[in-house]
């Protein structure tokens, strides 16, 4: 079945899978700090998603399921390097981009260290919602690209929106919501690490690969620096 379909069935009627509104990239944190329950709202709606016909983790194959039988082989497969794919011996960048081994291997060490609080974790999660890919609705907030829809730990969609942006705040801000909203999140911390280990990487060597230095830098700097942020909550 078509993915657009079946994300349909999936996903709460009040998500729409063709948004208009304001580009969210253009928001001021002036902005954000006053409307950021409504973002978190929107987002939260996503993990309502039905997927009692998944089975695994990971992002959609051609078949429209996750790929992989664990969490851990999902992280860990992401960054094998003999992938049959874009990714193959991409670790041949840590020689030509400024990504270096040693940075990658330290927070890829840390993801693997938080992974266990993340396994049993399965949701539907968009797994893509930077800044760009998100339209503001009124009082609501809207996602213009499922391409790479997962199933995984719900907390990777906000270490997404937290990577490029990390002034907003959104960990600090997003623990704040849950409590005032009365939603048990156990282990928040750690979840919250992995997954931004995990996405914060693949980013990392996204941009390392089209050899896009500013952007390496950013993303480094936010990866160091979210270790003492979070567990300091």
């Amino acid at each position: 079945m078509n993915r657009d379909k079946l994300l349909k069935q999936w996903l709460p009627e009040s998500i729409s899978l063709n948004p208009i509104g304001d580009d969210a990239e253009k928001i001021w944190i002036e902005d954000f700090n006053e409307m950021y329950p409504k973002f978190f709202d929107s987002v939260m709606e996503i993990q309502t998603a039905d997927i009692s016909s998944l089975r695994g983790y990971g992002e959609l194959g051609d078949d429209n399921q996750p790929q992989y039988a664990s969490f851990h082989e999902f992280i860990t497969e992401t960054f094998a390097d003999d992938r049959e794919d874009y990714w193959k011996n991409w670790r041949e960048l840590f020689d030509t981009s400024m990504m270096t081994r040693e940075f990658f291997e330290m927070y890829y060490n840390k993801m693997l260290y938080y992974s266990k609080y993340c396994e049993n974790q399965r949701y539907l999660t968009n797994n893509n919602l930077f800044f760009g890919n998100l339209v503001i609705m009124n009082a609501s907030v809207g996602f213009v690209d499922w391409d790479r829809v997962a199933v995984t730990d719900w907390l990777i969609d906000f270490a997404c929106m937290d990577l490029h942006r990390p002034y907003f705040q959104i960990p600090e801000k997003l623990m704040l919501y849950l409590q005032e909203k009365g939603i048990k999140t156990e282990n928040f911390k750690e979840r919250f690490l992995c997954m931004a280990y995990y996405k914060g990487l693949d980013v990392l060597r996204w941009h390392a690969s089209i050899q896009d230095d500013v952007s390496c830098k950013t993303i480094m700097e936010s990866i160091s620096n979210l270790e003492e942020r979070i567990l300091n909550l």
